[in-house]
């Protein structure tokens, strides 16, 4: 055995792998929208497990009351201001170092998710709303993608593998888009860390299965809840023909037009703020521009520019999109975007 492949030595022996499984690792190619809780978690094993190419995707930064449950930041990365893409790579790649690993910070949105997993094998779901994953659903079959849709709150999660024309896609199971306020979030529910890595682990042996060719892939939505120890799965029947997105091809979400977005984060008083098509903000000169204009503290790295004004905090990234912390009313959030940054 190659020098190359002794580190997998131990997932090599088991049965259901072996070299052939292994060597169809390093040749993959695997992007994670959203590396946050579930999406850390699934980097991690496609890491450690030997993924060839890693893509990771996400548009936030690490803060504290992240360390509870995402499993790859530590304190440093808060004190650094590191949006969780870059931190995560640095992470893996002191895990991993024969493996190619691409950090990008921005929002997915229909403007840039073709380019984002159209050379994936596989695309792993670690984002933490509803809109996003409605997104992943149309590119992925559009494009004809596998991809594993995983979400938890609370002490409950749950996992879906999606075969565009083989298993019922997002959209044939769960309609039209819950609407604003009906799902639960961990800003109201809270979260307890060890579901997090739970239906990551769920997830990604998912997403091997999908790589090898081999194992026996989750045909329903599997739910799990550590607190009321339960764990279940339902069938979910066969393809919708009426289904928008794998029956009709009308793809909404990701034909949705260009324009300013305005997006409450879960977990914290916070709203993003991202226009599509946008240019590119310079951070230095932004953070220039503000210091000189005497506008609140303000402080740069080569990843973001944050401002604290008027009891809100401010955290504008290169692709010109803004966190805004201290608000959850869009109107508001927009306000200070314009005021500070420009639209």
């Amino acid at each position: 055995m190659d020098e190359k492949l002794a580190r997998y030595i131990r997932q090599i022996t088991f049965p259901g792998m072996g070299e052939a499984g292994q060597r169809a690792l390093l040749d993959a190619h695997v992007t994670i929208i959203g590396v946050g809780a579930t999406g850390s978690a699934l980097a991690n094993h496609m890491a450690r497990a030997g993924v060839g190419r890693l893509r990771l995707v996400d548009r936030d930064f690490v803060e504290l009351n992240n360390l509870q449950r995402q499993l790859l930041y530590d304190e440093a990365d808060v004190a650094e201001m590191l949006p969780k893409a870059i931190a995560a790579a640095r992470k893996l790649r002191r895990i991993n170092s024969d493996i190619s690993i691409e950090e990008i910070v921005a929002d997915v949105n229909p403007t840039n998710i073709i380019p984002l997993i159209a050379d994936a094998d596989v695309v792993l779901d670690g984002s933490d709303n509803f809109v996003a994953r409605y997104l992943i659903n149309d590119a992925c079959v559009k494009l004809g993608k596998p991809w594993v849709y995983s979400g938890v709150v609370a002490s409950y999660g749950m996992t879906m593998t999606i075969r565009p024309g083989v298993t019922p896609c997002l959209r044939c199971v769960m309609g039209e888009m819950p609407a604003p306020g009906t799902a639960p979030t961990c800003d109201v529910a809270g979260i307890i860390g060890p579901i997090v890595p739970l239906l990551g682990s769920i997830a990604a042996t998912e997403a091997l299965k999908l790589i090898v060719g081999r194992g026996e892939l989750n045909a329903g939505m599997i739910h799990v809840d550590l607190w009321d120890n339960t764990f279940d799965k339902f069938d979910l029947g066969g393809l919708r023909p009426d289904c928008p997105t794998c029956g009709r091809h009308d793809f909404p979400f990701l034909n949705a037009e260009a324009g300013a977005r305005m997006t409450a984060l879960c977990g914290r008083d916070a709203v993003q703020v991202s226009v599509a098509g946008a240019k590119g903000v310079d951070l230095r000169a932004l953070a220039e521009r503000l210091t000189a204009a005497r506008v609140g503290t303000v402080r740069a790295n080569p990843y973001l520019a944050r401002v604290l004004v008027d009891g809100y905090e401010l955290t504008v990234f290169p692709d010109g999109r803004a966190i805004i912390k201290g608000t959850n009313n869009e109107a508001v959030a927009a306000t200070l975007y314009a005021r500070y940054v420009g639209m």
